[in-house]
């Protein structure tokens, strides 16, 4: 593992309010970076101040998109320790969106290894209060100034880190949520299940247009048949059904998200029924009629668990449970927030200290 060098900022900023953080306005005062060469590697693992960074006019992440990214967050336990919650589970899916975009691996021992001396140096920037966080943003873009479609020969890997507020600034309530039924966000063999910026751009306008509508957020069908659920937004999605907890399988245009895995692994330790499978609007809706669609979720690193209260679709709505957070929803928030925090034991390695405070 090369040695992680660090050049210490000359002009510490200051951490804000924790009442006034929101999400991804803040950064601290350091972040990490490598750079990568073809035939070189990964080399010049660095922690240096956070501060704007050079690119040619023609790099290639600009003009042609190769780029990736991972969202992950750092907490404060109850017991004062820093804490990231399943770092290694997610540095493996960054190599995962990596293979997807043609870009190299990292290794993923030296990257923890600097995003965990990066939260030591920085760890004043954590916030204390429950529901609160640093968010931790790894992201790899092209750099080669090269104006034509090929795989870049040089990138450069960044982690940046965001003290966070609590996400539930109305509280814990479900939301509503828009079915869209006319654009495209992805399709199997295409970069859906990858964590990159072009997916995220594509899904812009149908969020836009559901907001002006009054839903917080789209849930996205398959762009073939147009018929099965696929994810919401930035969230997977779970329902549960006559006491089974369904899920969409994992097709090449859903990402596989982490805290869906803790969700899926958490509901099975429970003894709950739990698929994996397609599952269409229209049974959505069916069970909805038939009284047996009790709970609807969205799970994502950002909010944990966001259940869902109301579905939209072609001028169809349905209420679900009441507009009121369910069983299930309730208990899968309180168990990964209490590992999270340090409140509830994690008996299973997904919590990972990196420092006491």
């Amino acid at each position: 593992m090369s040695e992680i060098s660090v050049q210490m900022t000359n002009k510490p900023g200051t951490m804000p309010d924790e009442e006034k953080l929101g999400f991804g306005t803040y950064f601290t005062d350091h972040m990490f970076v490598m750079d990568y060469q073809t035939g070189k590697g990964w080399h010049s693992p660095r922690i240096v101040p956070y501060e704007e960074f050079s690119l040619f006019p023609s790099a290639m992440v600009l003009h042609y998109g190769q780029a990736i990214f991972e969202g992950m967050k750092a907490f404060k336990t109850c017991d004062n320790r820093l804490v990231v919650f399943r770092t290694r589970d997610y540095l493996q899916r960054f190599n995962r969106s990596a293979d997807i975009l043609c870009i190299p691996n990292i290794d993923v021992d030296t990257v923890q290894a600097g995003l965990f001396k990066l939260l030591e140096i920085d760890k004043r920037w954590l916030p204390g209060k429950l529901g609160t966080s640093i968010y931790i943003r790894p992201f790899i873009v092209a750099t080669d100034p090269y104006v034509g479609v090929k795989c870049s020969d040089t990138y450069k890997l960044f982690i940046i880190l965001s003290p966070s507020g609590t996400y539930y600034a109305q509280g814990f309530n479900p939301v509503g949520i828009r079915v869209e039924d006319k654009y495209v966000r992805a399709v199997p063999g295409g970069i859906g299940e990858a964590k990159t910026p072009g997916n995220y751009a594509a899904s812009l306008r149908a969020q836009v247009e559901a907001k002006k509508e009054g839903y917080a957020q789209v849930l996205w069908l398959d762009g073939v048949e147009r018929k099965y659920v696929e994810e919401v937004g930035t969230m997977n999605i779970f329902f549960k059904i006559n006491d089974e907890l369904i899920t969409p399988a994992l097709n090449g245009s859903i990402l596989g998200g982490i805290t869906r895995r803790t969700v899926l692994e958490l509901a099975r330790e429970w003894g709950m029924k739990v698929s994996e499978r397609q599952i269409s609007i229209d049974e959505i809706f069916a069970a909805h009629a038939n009284g047996t669609l009790q709970e609807a979720f969205g799970s994502g690193t950002a909010a944990v668990i966001s259940p869902v209260g109301e579905l939209s679709w072609k001028g169809q709505k349905l209420v679900i449970n009441n507009n009121q957070t369910g069983p299930t929803s309730q208990k899968l928030f309180d168990a990964v927030t209490g590992m999270q925090y340090g409140t509830m034991t994690d008996n299973r390695g997904w919590v990972n200290t990196v420092t006491k405070l």
